[in-house]
Parts: structure tokens; sequence; C-alpha cells
């Protein structure tokens, strides 16, 4: 939605228009920042935000951007004189930085693979399991606006709630801090774990355990052991056995892909680099 000035204004005041509602910005270094008009101060978990923001590494974070990223469609739906605006629009921004910036890693950094390769390994990291595991790494899920009947069904836990938040906090990133400042953020991230793509396996990490079981005649079963949430939006639990021994549980929103889950999690066991 574009940046839209009111005649009569300063050219560094513009507002981002909402529906009928005008958001004051204000314009700096060529960049826009959201005045600070919108009570966000009140709110219970202020505090939480700036310890979040700190941990992160980044000075002088400007309030309400960071409020936006970590806020929940759930608490603005219960909470709609609170002045915020939810993560949706910010979620669809980082999510655009985080393509090309790991885009751009790939093709600079691997001349040699083709494109359909370079597809593979962007799926293979930039994905709702990576970026859920990303995001418990830093906390992320303690410092969210959820709704009350989010935050009681496990919300500050739940992988598409934590990856869709981790994306607008880049995306807010971005907004303040420029694009190198979210490039290197990102790529601290996330390069270890395009480094562990190299041997070409893209993230079929169900192959790769199979394979490595099968050097030593290891049997490998895999069980869904939970199911939960509505028909529409199933969160399912598999466990992976090894020659008949739990060796790794994961989450998914398919059963392919708990599989998935649970057997990268069994090859960093197998490999001594539990998480």
């Amino acid at each position: 939605m574009p940046w839209t000035a009111r005649s009569g204004e300063s050219p560094w005041t513009h507002k981002c228009e909402r529906g009928s509602k005008f958001i004051p910005m204000v314009k700096k270094n060529n960049r826009y920042y959201l005045k600070k008009n919108i009570h966000h101060d009140k709110i219970l978990y202020k505090g939480e935000v700036e310890l979040f923001s700190k941990r992160l590494g980044f000075e002088n974070p400007q309030g309400e951007l960071i409020c936006t990223a970590l806020t929940h469609p759930s608490y603005t739906f219960e909470n709609p004189s609170s002045g915020l605006e939810n993560n949706q629009r910010m979620e669809f921004l980082g999510d655009a930085v985080l393509d090309f910036v790991i885009g751009e890693y790939l093709y600079l950094n691997y001349p040699e693979r083709p494109e359909g390769e370079l597809t593979k390994m962007r799926a293979a990291v930039v994905n709702e399991t990576t970026l859920a595991r990303k995001a418990k790494s830093i906390d992320l899920g303690q410092a969210l606006f959820l709704g009350k009947g989010e935050q009681s069904s496990g919300g500050r836990e739940r992988p598409s709630i934590l990856a869709d938040a981790l994306e607008a906090v880049i995306g807010a990133i971005y907004l303040q801090y420029g694009f190198e400042k979210v490039r290197k953020f990102i790529l601290d991230m996330l390069v270890p774990e395009i480094k562990e793509l190299d041997d070409g396996n893209y993230g079929d990490f169900k192959t790769m355990l199979q394979e490595k079981a099968q050097k030593i005649e290891y049997d490998v079963i895999y069980r869904i052991i939970d199911e939960t949430g509505p028909d529409h939006d199933k969160l399912f639990t598999a466990g992976v056995y090894v020659h008949s021994e739990l060796k790794g549980k994961g989450t998914g929103k398919t059963k392919k892909e708990a599989e998935q889950n649970a057997a990268r999690l069994a090859l960093k066991k197998w490999e001594g680099k539990d998480e």
C-alpha cells in the first residue's frame, strides 16, 4: 500500500493510508518511520519487546516497527482499540527480503549449480520448519503479542506463528536499519543451514537417514504419534525409530513434513549435533 501525503504537509511528513485511518510517518535519511503517536508503551509486554530487540543486537530499536512485527492478528482482533497493526503486511515484506537475500547468496556462492538446484537449496532453507527453529533460538515466541485464545492454545510454540513472526521481524529490521543490516542478520542465521546442503541432499533427511542406517543394517520406521488442531489446520508429530529405538520427533502440517523433521533431528543426534 503506497505512502500518501496530504496537501500542505511538510515533505518530511507522510502518512500511510489504511482505510479511513491515516498513520503518521516521518521520512529520515530516505527511509520512512512511524511517528510516535501510537501508544505501544501502554502494552503489557513493552519490556519484553525491548529485551527482544537487545537480544538481537540492535541499538535504539524503533518501538512501533518491532511492535508491529511481533503483533499476531489474534491480538488486534481481541484488542481493536490497541492502536496496533498486526504483522501480516510486515511478514509479506520480510518474506520478499528473505527470499532475495538467500537467492543472491546462492547465486554468488554456487556458480556451478543450475537454477533447479538453487531453487531446491533455497526451499530447503527458507521454510516454516527452519524459520520456526531459528525463531525459537532467539526466544521470539516469548515476545509475541497474542490473543488470549491463541496464547492458551500454545501459540507461542506454534511453528507457523513463529516462522511468520520471524519474517515480520526481518521486515522491521529492513525498514529501520536498511538492507546491509538485514542481509547480515539473515546470513548469520541461515548460512550454517546452507552449508549443510553442500552434499546435494537439499533437505531430504529421510533418504539420508535411511542410507546411513542401511550401512549398519538397521531398520528405520516412522510413526505418527500425535495430531492436534482442527481438520483444516492439523499439526502432526512423527517419531522415527532406528533399530526399534526412538531417535527423533518432528512436527509438521503434513505427515511427510513431520517425518522429515523427525529424520533431521535423528541425523543431528547421530552426528553429535544435538540442538
